[in-house]
């Protein structure tokens, strides 16, 4: 069941150069993905991350800067071309999963390539494949308000690749997630690229999340640099204490993933 990212090309930024409010958010950035590989960019909140991969997308236009998937121009291009791309060839998951609460999650799972003219009857007959091979398969008529987190992601997951999309984005995808439901998203994410065929790129704050990664980057003064794993880690934990240090401790918060975190290095391929 691939999604059509076999042949030539993931993603690729070049020179992505973003400004607002008069402060450089990305200066000068490169990023190359290809089909079959997964990236985790982790950094500090307010780094650019979201911005990034809103560029990825086509959701925001870059100051300066190319991206291209599978060679194709996504900033060069109508902001029409641009959504009948990401549509055609881009899936997204988002922290909360963000499923329409009127629709089943076999529904919202349908729902883009519906959207994209696809015929109904394969269109849904992909999305219980998708819903099975993610073990969610046993919810699809549910009420979408009554599944736990882990069942929105997966089903979320399920929705991201119903496209057959050359390049899937994960924006802070098991960030509303405890340890267990985490963990179980993260491995269904980043086996992707194996079982499918697509680029994977994931924004996390949570360097065991970005440890799953082929190559754990991190975003810096507008730049991606490779990850130190120590560095990182050392990151997060300070950012813990100076929160705990802000707010009164609470027994759910000594549980809770750091929110930000930031490393060193340079960027490789």
């Amino acid at each position: 069941m691939g999604t059509g990212g076999d042949g030539p090309g993931g993603i690729e930024a070049l020179g992505l150069h973003h400004e607002a409010g008069g402060r450089a958010i990305l200066r000068a950035l490169d990023l190359r993905v290809e089909c079959g590989e997964s990236v985790a960019v982790s950094g500090p909140s307010g780094c650019g991350k979201s911005t990034l991969l809103g560029c990825l997308a086509g959701l925001i236009v870059p100051s300066r800067g190319t991206v291209r998937i599978a060679g194709e121009d996504v900033t060069g291009v109508s902001a029409g071309r641009r959504a009948a791309l990401r549509l055609r060839s881009i899936g997204m998951v988002y922290q909360f999963g963000e499923l329409l609460p009127e629709l089943t999650p076999a529904e919202n799972v349908a729902l883009p390539a519906l959207m994209a003219g696809r015929p109904a009857e394969e269109t849904y007959a992909r999305g219980r494949e998708l819903l099975a091979a993610l073990g969610v398969d046993g919810v699809r008529d549910a009420e979408t308000g009554t599944l736990s987190g882990g069942e929105r992601q997966r089903v979320a997951v399920a929705r991201a690749l119903i496209g057959r999309p050359r390049v899937v984005l994960a924006d802070e995808p098991t960030g509303s997630l405890d340890g267990t439901a985490a963990d179980t998203v993260a491995e269904v994410l980043f086996s992707l690229p194996a079982r499918y065929g697509c680029a994977l790129v994931v924004v996390t704050h949570n360097p065991d999340i970005a440890a799953r990664a082929e190559r754990a980057l991190t975003l810096r003064d507008g730049r991606l640099h490779a990850a130190r794993d120590g560095f990182l880690r050392s990151a997060v934990a300070s950012s813990a204490v100076a929160s705990a240090s802000a707010a009164p401790a609470s027994p759910a918060s000594s549980a809770a993933p750091a929110s930000s975190a930031s490393s060193d290095g340079t960027v490789g391929r």
